[in-house]
């Protein structure tokens, strides 16, 4: 059974979000601009603590055996520390698991890293579909939940009625995940009553801390020191402004992403908690992609512009020839957008963390596992 007592107040954590994450004139534009959520599906208290619930719960796996969170951990700002994540019968995804972190902040909806869903609502039922991550055919999951007690009177408080629809079960799973908002990290602290002043700034990072923000952002007065990465990792919350060619790759990729070597990217709230790094987790540490993006951008015709030498569609790769100290400090900066507070932030965490099992008999001739459990077998 999972920790139906305490309720979390999701609707005040993200009204909680500071000014310089919403106002129109925030530093490298309005975060609301970016905002996936559709007009149906605002975030309630109440869809919001089912939706948590279904997604830590092992049920919705076909042998109660995974959940949505064995693979998107909170303690790694959800993803996996995993290159590939384990499925529910012993099978491994073929991508790694993108971060959850500011899912909510990417401006066409889509998901995945080929953004093959059209809306995060779409995304959720996937994984739990799929023959190699949780197995589960819909209707049985319909039915299973329909079996087990505690879902009814969850879903009426949600819905208005008990009835438990794959199409409920999506809505509550994209309300929770779209409160994972991150906006207590030491990059945060920083902004003294929201203002994006130098003196505030460095009052709270390190010298170092204060050249890789500089690198990466072309702090105010000093955007010859840039390097545009702002450009692509948009807002105070980080998330990408589009899919991208990256050069991660050349043109004869056997991964395409969504098409000719476009991929999506999350956020680079919390990265530092989040490795391995790429669709396919090849960079173990944040040192590594900024080598990659310092000299190992490969030549494609559609390289991103932002990352070739004269800004021009599938030209000559950059090469930003940073020193030692400069890549230093572009680590530094990026490990001041870990939020501490978020990743232990009871909101976020596993109802079913007292260890208690299974209430009722799941639907399959599985043994019942922990409903607590995180399961990586």
């Amino acid at each position: 059974m999972p920790d139906l007592e305490t309720k979390h107040d999701y609707v005040a954590y993200l009204a909680a979000r500071p000014q310089y994450y919403t106002r129109v004139s925030a530093p490298f534009g309005n975060v609301d601009r970016q905002d996936n959520t559709p007009s149906d599906n605002k975030v309630t208290n109440a869809g919001a603590n089912l939706g948590r619930i279904l997604f830590y719960d092992v049920r919705l796996s076909a042998n109660n055996s995974l959940a949505c969170a064995s693979c998107h951990g909170q303690q790694h700002g959800f993803t996996d520390p995993n290159t590939f994540s384990d499925g529910f019968d012993g099978g491994k995804t073929g991508r790694h698991s993108m971060s959850l972190t500011n899912a909510t902040y990417y401006e066409n909806g889509r998901f995945f890293w080929d953004e093959r869903a059209r809306t995060l609502e779409e995304q959720v039922l996937m994984p739990i579909q799929d023959q190699v991550e949780m197995g589960m055919n819909l209707f049985d999951l319909e039915v299973k939940l329909a079996q087990t007690s505690f879902y009814g009177p969850l879903f009426t408080e949600v819905f208005g009625d008990e009835a438990i629809t794959s199409d409920r079960i999506s809505r509550a799973l994209a309300q929770f995940i779209r409160t994972m908002v991150s906006y207590e990290s030491k990059f945060d602290q920083a902004f003294v009553a929201g203002e994006w002043d130098e003196p505030n700034f460095s009052a709270v990072f390190t010298e170092q801390e204060m050249l890789g923000l500089q690198l990466f952002t072309g702090f105010p007065g000093r955007e010859s020191q840039s390097l545009g990465c702002i450009a692509c990792h948009q807002t105070t919350a980080f998330s990408m402004d589009q899919a991208h060619v990256n050069g991660l790759d050349g043109t004869n990729a056997e991964d395409q992403g969504s098409g000719n070597g476009f991929f999506k990217s999350p956020s680079l709230r919390n990265i530092e908690v989040g490795a391995p790094y790429m669709h396919d987790g090849r960079l173990a540490t944040l040192m590594d992609v900024v080598e990659f993006y310092n000299s190992g951008i490969q030549r494609h015709r559609i390289l991103s512009p932002d990352l070739t030498r004269d800004g021009r569609v599938g030209g000559a790769p950059v090469r930003m020839n940073l020193s030692q100290q400069e890549k230093e400090a572009l680590v530094a900066f990026l490990e001041t957008l870990t939020d501490e507070k978020f990743l232990v932030n009871p909101i976020f965490s596993d109802p079913f963390a007292q260890g208690t099992t299974l209430s009722e008999p799941p639907s399959s001739s599985e043994p019942p596992a922990s409903a607590g459990t995180v399961s990586s077998e």
